[in-house]
């Protein structure tokens, strides 16, 4: 009887220390203990950090912020020092500068993770987000350990997208050009003009991705999942997921599975199959 009073006081006390530090999702994006500004390369960054362990990235898509991973938070916070960040322009962050590409944006996660004194980590993006870990991986490769990658697209134009977002976005540029004079909406051109032009990686460059990645998409994806396909062919070391009866926010609709399919990618070594190991 002892024993199992001292065990259930054990467990009590384990629940409750991991209550009181167990991240509120309600104050994702605004929480004054674990929120920080960066003033990185002419822009200022804000980010929080939750958990400690080996460090996990997080970086969302156009016009979201930090809060697009509040369905993550939990999960990764428990095993990993969580770093979440609105990328420039969007969420929290400030830039008054006219020009923006993915290329600077994935420069900034360079710099923030200089600022923090990582050397390397983990890293998982969504849509644009997917597309600045893939660029980070290029330009900084010796900063990113693992890349997990949904949504991402290589190109602006409807072998990439679906011809009907192609066209909206191409609708909404044009729109939004008309109305710079308002602040507001010449920062919402900015980034509609993002995915209007840009990016523009190459499947070559893809070759030169170091790192193991996991390349994931919706069945039904505003990216095609052939264009996800040829993502995931083009990195040497990639393992390559589609979800069924999905769209776009595979890691909201599909969330457990994500979580603990993506961190059981990072903490595994990676597996090469080939030839006789095909029929596995």
């Amino acid at each position: 009887m002892k024993l199992n009073f001292l065990i259930l006081c054990c467990w009590l006390a384990c629940a409750n220390a991991y209550a009181q530090t167990r991240p509120d999702t309600a104050l994702l994006g605004h929480n004054p203990q674990a929120g920080h500004f960066a003033d990185l390369r002419g822009v200022k960054l804000y980010y929080e950090m939750y958990g400690s362990g080996k460090p996990v990235l997080f970086i969302h898509g156009n016009g979201g912020s930090m809060r697009d991973f509040k369905h993550q938070l939990h999960a990764f916070a428990k095993s990993y020092k969580v770093i979440l960040v609105d990328s420039r322009a969007q969420g929290r962050s400030e830039d008054k500068g006219d020009s923006l590409s993915y290329e600077m944006m994935a420069d900034d996660l360079h710099a923030l993770l200089q600022h923090l004194k990582i050397d390397s980590c983990n890293v998982v993006g969504w849509s644009d987000g997917g597309i600045n870990a893939l660029l980070l991986a290029l330009r900084h490769p010796e900063k990113v350990r693992k890349l997990a990658a949904t949504g991402a697209n290589l190109w602006p134009d409807s072998t990439a997208l679906d011809p009907w977002l192609y066209k909206k976005i191409l609708e909404w540029d044009s729109d939004l050009a008309k109305q710079m004079v308002d602040p507001v909406k010449r920062n919402q051109r900015k980034l509609m003009h993002l995915m209007a032009v840009q990016p523009n990686i190459t499947l070559e460059q893809l070759h030169k991705v170091r790192c193991p990645s996991l390349i994931i998409g919706g069945d039904h994806d505003v990216i095609i999942p052939e264009h996800t396909v040829q993502i995931a062919r083009a990195i040497p070391k990639s393992y390559l997921w589609i979800l069924p009866n999905s769209g776009h926010s595979t890691l909201v609709h599909y969330a457990s599975d994500f979580n603990r399919i993506t961190m059981a990618f990072f903490e595994k070594p990676f597996r090469a199959i080939r030839e006789e190991r095909m029929f596995e």
